[in-house]
């Protein structure tokens, strides 16, 4: 059920990611770890921030304060992946990937729209890196990093998954189909304008 899941959530990206990244990351294998432990913590702080930012929003705040607790977890994991190798927690870097899904962000209007799209924004996150995971699980050549990152591949599905449902419980579902296939758009432009890098994990 869950590779059908992520299967799923794959397919829903516009574009793939180029199969030339694992071979990159295979090589970078501290630096994508940095960059993954950020990303990871990265997670917990935009959790922590909707939470504060929706506060009478009661399902949000009870669905999102378990994954801040999991996302700070996984950073803990990926710390501790670094440290068993006698790698180091390089200095965090500029995301572009992420800022560039920032900049699609509605800004102005109503509320309404402000709060579907900063969801949106985190389930499309949660959607890419779940397809990253699953493309490390399958084609590093180092068994237990393939392991290591299935598991996350599967978390990530089921975050995805919760981001969208989340919108869908505040805002007509319509909507955010309808918004939902903007972002996916977007994101294939995205991805097709930024360098391909493997020391990034977006």
């Amino acid at each position: 059920m869950m590779t059908q899941t992520v299967q799923k959530n794959i397919l829903g990206l516009h574009l793939p990611t180029d199969p030339r990244w694992v071979d990159l990351a295979s090589i970078s294998i501290e630096d994508i770890l940095t960059d993954h432990a950020y990303c990871e913590q990265k997670a917990a702080v935009s959790c922590i921030s909707l939470i504060q930012r929706y506060s009478s929003k009661q399902r949000l705040v009870n669905e999102l304060s378990p994954i801040v607790t999991e996302e700070w977890g996984h950073f803990r994991q990926v710390l501790g992946e670094l440290q068993k190798r006698n790698l180091q927690l390089g200095k965090q870097r500029r995301d572009e990937y992420v800022n560039k899904l920032l900049l699609f962000q509605r800004k102005g209007g109503n509320e309404e729209d402000r709060f579907l799209d900063q969801l949106l924004t985190m389930a499309l996150i949660e959607a890419r890196s779940c397809e990253r995971f699953k493309r490390l699980s399958e084609g590093l050549d180092d068994e237990y990093l393939r392991n290591f990152y299935r598991k996350f591949m599967e978390s990530e599905a089921g975050h995805y998954h919760l981001f969208i449902e989340l919108c869908e419980s505040y805002i007509a579902k319509q909507k955010v189909r309808k918004r939902w296939k903007e972002w996916l758009e977007y994101e294939a432009k995205v991805i097709n304008e930024i360098e391909l890098r493997g020391d990034r994990m977006h």
